[in-house]
């Protein structure tokens, strides 16, 4: 008589791991698609700022159009602005990095001379 009261309620407990995992699987397929961190640039700063280096900053590929270029510079912005606790260099050089990728400037010629005139 205990034999079928077992048989039961282990039929009955994998009936409701079964459902469980069922209503799990279909939780985590329905979540929404988050992008994973990706790991930034660890190094300190050229003395001029290249084409390469700004594309690191700003986490954009080098060869990017400039709304992508307004877009990463904004999200970056965001993070770093020193009126929110950020650095005032660090936003420095997200806004040269910007500049470098949308033209205004060419890679850390004017940076250069700013700080050569600057020294004199």
């Amino acid at each position: 008589m205990a034999t079928p009261l077992v048989a039961g309620l282990a039929v009955a407990a994998a009936a409701l791991a079964g459902r469980y995992s069922i209503q799990a699987w279909n939780a985590y397929k329905a979540r929404p698609i988050v992008p994973r961190m990706r790991k930034f640039y660890e190094g300190g700063f050229q003395p001029t700022m290249t084409r390469r280096e700004a594309a690191l900053i700003l986490g954009v590929r080098e060869t990017v159009n400039a709304e992508k270029v307004k877009e990463a510079h904004k999200r970056v912005m965001v993070a770093n602005h020193p009126d929110a606790g950020g650095s005032h260099y660090l936003a420095s050089k997200i806004n040269e990095a910007k500049d470098i990728l949308s033209g205004k400037t060419k890679g850390g010629t004017t940076a250069l001379k700013s700080h050569q005139s600057g020294c004199q």
